[in-house]
C-alpha cells in the first residue's frame, strides 16, 4: 500500500531491485491480478508474502450483514493460505450505524474470532488483530490499544490469535511498552508495522502516515520493545500518504528503503 501506484508486477521488479526480500500485499490489487497469478508472480520471484491485509469488519448487528462479513474473510483466510502467508490482519470494524455501543461492538469481534481462529488454523494462517488509533474509534476499528487487542487475543489459542503492533496506532500510549512484552510472552506479536506520525493531519485523517523518519515517532524505540518481546519476524512499511501516492512508485520505495535502514536497527 505504500506504493499502490505500481502494479503488482512492477512492486516485484522494484522490491529484486532494490534488495527488499518480502512484501506484504492488500487484497484488492491481488483480487484485481488474480489470486493464484499473484501467488505464482510472488513465488517465481523468491518473494516472501509477510502478511495479507485485510480481514475484519467484524462488528455488524444485523444476521445478515454479520453473516456476509464472516464469508469474506473465510475468503481472505483462503486467499492468505494460497498466497503462502501466515498472518492475516484484522481491522476490526467501528460502530454500526447509529449505535453507541463499544463494549457490545468488541463482543461481537470475540464472536467472529471464535469462528474464524479455527477455520484460520486449518489453512494455516493467524489472525493478527490491529488496534487503531483512538480517533478511527466511530467509523474503522473499536479496537484502539494493544491492551484492548490483547483482551481480544487472548480469549484463543496464540497460534489462531495474535495482534499486530503498528507504530503510528500505539506511539501515543504509554502502556503500549508492557503491553507489547505481555503480547510477547504470549506469543502473539504476529507482525510489526512501521509508519510515522506528522501533523498537520490531512482532511478525513486516513492518508496521513508520515514516512518513517519524518514525524515524532522514534522507531529504533520500538523496535527494541518488540524485539525484546521476542519478535523475529519482518518489519513492514505500511504507509497511507496521498503526497508519497502522486510520486513515481519506484522512486517512493527506494526512500523508503532507505529510511528503514537509516531509522531501524
Amino acid at each position: 500500500m505504500t506504493v499502490k501506484q505500481l502494479s503488482l508486477p512492477e512492486l516485484v521488479d522494484a522490491c529484486l531491485e532494490l534488495g527488499v526480500p518480502g512484501v506484504g500485499l492488500w487484497r484488492e490489487p491481488v483480487q484485481s491480478y488474480g489470486v493464484d497469478a499473484t501467488a505464482k508472480l510472488v513465488r517465481e520471484a523468491g518473494l516472501t508474502v509477510t502478511t495479507l491485509c485485510r480481514g475484519g469488519f467484524l462488528t455488524a448487528i444485523g444476521p445478515d450483514e454479520r453473516a456476509a462479513a464472516l464469508a469474506d474473510n473465510r475468503r481472505a483466510v483462503e486467499e492468505a493460505a494460497t498466497l503462502g502467508t501466515e498472518v492475516l490482519v484484522l481491522v476490526s470494524g467501528g460502530l454500526p450505524a447509529g449505535s453507541k455501543d463499544l463494549h457490545g461492538a468488541r463482543e461481537r469481534i470475540a464472536d467472529a474470532l471464535s469462528v474464524l481462529g479455527p477455520y484460520a488454523e486449518e489453512h494455516g494462517v493467524r489472525l493478527a488483530v490491529e488496534p487503531l488509533h483512538p480517533m478511527y474509534a466511530a467509523d474503522r476499528c473499536v479496537v484502539s490499544t494493544l491492551t484492548q487487542a490483547l483482551d481480544l487475543a487472548e480469549r484463543f489459542p496464540a497460534h489462531q490469535v495474535g495482534v499486530t503492533v503498528d507504530t503510528y496506532h500505539i506511539w501515543w500510549d504509554d502502556q503500549a511498552p508492557a503491553q507489547i512484552a505481555r503480547a510477547g510472552a504470549g506469543g502473539r506479536i504476529h507482525t510489526f508495522q512501521l509508519a510515522d506520525w506528522t501533523t498537520p493531519l490531512p482532511e478525513g485523517v486516513l492518508n496521513g502516515r508520515g514516512q518513517i523518519g519524518d514525524g515524532a515517532i522514534d522507531m529504533r524505540e520500538w523496535q527494541g520493545y518488540v524485539e525484546a518481546a521476542g519478535y523475529t519476524g519482518p518489519l513492514e512499511g505500511e504507509l497511507f500518504n496521498d503526497g508519497l501516492w502522486a510520486r513515481d512508485g519506484r522512486e517512493v520505495l527506494a526512500e523508503t528503503a532507505e529510511r528503514f535502514v537509516t531509522h531501524t536497527a
